[in-house]
């Protein structure tokens, strides 16, 4: 169905936003936002790189291989948490004041980890760090949901999630160049600049039109819309006043419980447990992939953790290619896809990483970069059905629910994955084990309904009235 205007001279926000197309706000938006996203991949991935250097500092050169694995599970209980929190806190006071407000924080809290005198106090502020660093990802894909055009919303809120991976790939850069040249210090340093990009980001950054109109304040969206056309560059074909604004049916409940209620209950199980089964398979990767491949190499720094980064890499693009995908076969088939790939990669991975490492390079590099690719684009390809799955009064309570609990995942992975090792298990299954839980997602999948691809914002809220 289409939201057509009711009489001359009315129009949705949705509609105003879709006139103009892609322009330069759109662009701008995708770096303001993405930006955030990007420190906060950082601020996760850092760790993998940093992990034995701290270790040895805090327990001597043995290091304590229990509690390394630990150390990427500390933000990550703080994050599924602060995930949990981010859903009510930007539904009810706003998207960007939350989200300038978190990033603030966790760079905040990142400093006294430079600081710290032994692993309890820098775990502790990895899980404060962690509480405000859970805010970005919910509200990171809300904000480009409500702030792009219909037909390319798809592309950019896998593409804004893409901005998480290339602070992956600064992570790998920095932990591989600066960790040699000075100390693990430096790399925590750069991971509190957020402090200093929260100020750029409040500033440049509007709230969201479409918050503003749920919340009774009609000027506040036309305000947004000025702020829009003005950055765009080019008019929108309506005249923007607040009496002119069609806004959508609001549900008579907004609390978060609304997720697990009603038409959201079966929508909501099956994108926990994909969003679960990505995280736990590219958290696992991910914490553990520098160690494993240094293992892998016969400790060939550059070159383990230059795969390492070619995994990321690839996984940047599968970050874009995903949403083009989706826009053109629709969000479930294209998920499904994503995860029955990444089964395949993984077992692929495993059987080829059974070669000497010596005379293997580039099967290996083609592996990673082949599994890189399919656990991102897979666990991407969720992100449009998470946000358009529910309407605005509480859409970020829904993208925020499945989010932390899927980021759980990463609490139990690393150390899962790390008591295998201890226990003797090799490489080869290791990798291998991923494919459960990517096969677990692609069932889940059929629980899906077939997405909103070409409904607009305000369509979608209509739709779900109506149901």
């Amino acid at each position: 169905m289409g939201s057509t205007a009711a009489s001359p001279g009315k129009f949705t926000i949705s509609q105003a936003i879709d006139s103009l197309g892609v322009s330069k706000f759109t662009i701008s938006i995708l770096f303001l936002v993405g930006i955030a996203m990007m420190f906060d991949g950082y601020d996760y991935m850092i760790i993998s790189y940093t992990n034995t250097q701290i270790m040895q500092d805090f327990f001597g050169p043995e290091g304590n291989d229990a509690l390394k694995g630990a150390l990427s599970s500390w933000s990550t209980i703080g994050i599924v948490i602060g995930s949990f929190a981010a859903g009510p806190l930007s539904d009810n006071f706003g998207r960007k004041r939350v989200l300038t407000v978190g990033t603030f924080m966790y760079g905040l809290f990142t400093i006294p980890c430079i600081f710290a005198p032994n692993y309890t106090v820098f775990a502790a502020f990895r899980v404060i760090a962690g509480l405000f660093l859970g805010v970005c990802t919910p509200i990171v894909t809300t904000m480009f949901t409500e702030f792009t055009p219909t037909k390319q919303r798809s592309f950019f809120i896998t593409f804004g999630m893409a901005w998480m991976i290339v602070g992956w790939v600064m992570a790998a850069l920095v932990g591989t160049i600066v960790v040699q040249i000075t100390t693990w210090h430096v790399c925590y340093a750069i991971g509190a600049l957020p402090v200093l990009y929260a100020f750029a980001f409040g500033k440049f950054t509007p709230e969201s039109a479409h918050w503003y109109a749920v919340h009774g304040n009609p000027q506040g969206a036309v305000d947004t819309l000025e702020r829009i056309q003005k950055r765009a560059g080019k008019a929108m074909p309506y005249e923007l006043k607040a009496e002119n604004i069609i806004i959508p049916p609001v549900a008579g409940k907004s609390s978060p419980v609304e997720v697990w209620r009603g038409r959201y209950l079966k929508t909501t199980i099956a994108l926990v447990i994909i969003y679960f089964a990505g995280n736990f398979s590219i958290y696992g990767v991910n914490a553990w992939l520098p160690a494993l491949m240094l293992e892998a190499t016969g400790g060939v720094v550059t070159t383990s953790y230059m795969l390492a980064m070619a995994q990321n890499a690839a996984s940047v693009v599968a970050n874009c290619t995903t949403g083009f995908v989706s826009e053109a076969v629709g969000r479930k088939r294209n998920l499904m896809f994503g995860y029955a790939l990444s089964v395949a990669a993984c077992i692929i991975t495993g059987f080829v990483v059974t070669m000497p490492a010596a005379t293997s390079f580039w099967p290996y590099l083609i592996s990673f970069v082949f599994m890189g690719f399919s656990l991102n684009y897979a666990i991407t390809a969720a992100q449009p059905m998470m946000s358009e799955s529910y309407p605005t009064e509480f859409r970020n309570s829904g993208v925020a629910t499945i989010v932390a609990l899927g980021k759980s995942a990463g609490i139990f992975s690393p150390i899962i994955l790390g008591g295998l090792k201890a226990a003797g298990w090799a490489f080869s299954p290791l990798i291998m084990l991923l494919a459960v839980p990517m096969g677990c997602g692609f069932l889940a999948g059929f629980l899906l309904p077939k997405g909103a691809k070409g409904m607009n914002i305000d369509d979608i809220a209509v739709d779900a009235k109506n149901a």
